[in-house]
């Protein structure tokens, strides 16, 4: 059987019957990751009956990570519709249309039995067109705030889901309570087995950085005023995204043969993220979806320092976890005063971390990824009833 990236190429799928299913969201890795975790949760045997394609923005970072993953990608045509001036709006409103119709003809030729959506402005032509066509869709919500793709198209999808009660409340409408979708790998692997993954020792403490996916400059200028603090505590493997590599590798060859042990600079992981979460033993990070799904699956205790410029998202995201004891939350303009005494404070109070790890992992939902796979397939089978 022919496939592509694991997953059934279109000729095969219509051979076999199996279901057809459309992915869309993007403009961040955390609208595209959570797809990615709802496919995971598929058996083997429903993924071998299953052929994906993901619709989004041509050169988005949607493009890039399903490139990798092996699904094939189709560009239409979007626009943003937040924070422009009216001449730019009218713009993105005119592309907006022209994707619509894009999207209509993608869905009459690639036929597919269900949309799956995860938010952005990029999955907003997608799912229109699937309304337009008859076509069933469950839109996802990994945020604790709808963006405003999400406010339009929620009226017209078959099944919205958010990751926590309070967020339903946003909806006149009935919304599925799902949890976050997590990476299978995050719930299946321990600590020991994912520091020894990475390469890191196992008896010492590990502190995890991370900005997103391009990095966080705010939070790397903090960690290396901090570094000689805290690499004499623990090991710390810092994502800087890629603008920054450069500038930590050169201040890492400038630490002496312990520093330079301790502390590694990487500009971003892949594959090797899920054993990096269940490694640490702190993270310190922006607070994008991401955080209120796999922080808690990995029982990670967290840092968090909300992106100032994301509106009340990352600031809601924050809150949640440091309300459930499960983090912190820091100002991205304290961190040069804040950051290394509060990591200090947390990698030498065992009792403190631990209870934080408990409150994280009281959170989780390993059960998400699982229960919106089965709505997409009852979606996609017809025995999901469409609104």
């Amino acid at each position: 059987m022919a496939s592509v990236g694991g997953w059934m190429a279109p000729e095969s799928a219509r051979i076999a019957k199996g279901v057809r299913a459309l992915l869309t969201g993007g403009g961040t890795g955390g609208h595209v990751y959570p797809a990615l975790s709802i496919m995971g949760a598929l058996t083997d045997e429903e993924r071998a009956r299953t052929v994906l394609a993901w619709v989004g923005r041509r050169g988005g970072v949607e493009e890039h990570i399903a490139h990798r993953e092996g699904i094939p990608f189709h560009a239409l045509a979007m626009g943003p519709i937040v924070g422009a001036n009216p001449l730019t709006l009218f713009k993105s409103l005119f592309q907006q249309a022209r994707g619509v119709l894009q999207g209509r003809r993608l869905i009459r030729s690639w036929r597919p039995d269900v949309v799956l959506a995860t938010g952005g402005y990029v999955s907003v032509p997608l799912v229109l067109a699937a309304r337009l066509e008859g076509i069933p869709s469950l839109l996802y919500l990994p945020d604790m705030q709808p963006g405003l793709a999400v406010k339009r198209l929620a009226p017209y999808v078959s099944v919205l889901a958010v990751t926590l009660e309070c967020v339903a409340e946003h909806f006149a409408r009935d919304v599925l309570v799902s949890g976050y979708p997590v990476r299978g790998e995050i719930l299946a692997m321990d600590r020991q087995t994912a520091r020894q993954a990475l390469g890191l020792a196992a008896e010492r403490p590990v502190l995890l950085v991370m900005g997103g996916s391009l990095g966080a400059h705010s939070i790397n200028q903090a960690v290396w005023e901090s570094l000689p603090r805290w690499l004499p505590k623990a090991n710390v493997l810092h994502i800087t995204g890629p603008r920054d590599l450069e500038a930590a590798r050169e201040l890492a060859g400038a630490l002496d043969r312990i520093g330079r042990a301790a502390y590694r600079p990487v500009a971003y992981l892949n594959q090797e993220m899920p054993a990096a979460l269940v490694a640490a033993d702190l993270v310190v990070a922006r607070a994008g979806a991401a955080t209120l799904g796999e922080f808690p699956a990995a029982g990670l205790p967290a840092i968090l320092v909300p992106y100032p410029h994301a509106g009340e998202h990352q600031l809601g995201n924050a809150r949640f976890l440091a309300d459930a004891g499960a983090g912190i939350v820091l100002r991205d303009g304290d961190l040069l005063a804040q950051l290394g005494d509060s990591v200090c404070d947390l990698l030498v109070d065992a009792e403190r971390l631990e209870a934080m790890s408990q409150a994280s992992l009281h959170l989780a939902r390993p059960d998400a990824a699982r229960r919106l796979a089965d709505r997409m397939l009852e979606l996609a089978r017809g025995t999901q009833h469409v609104a």
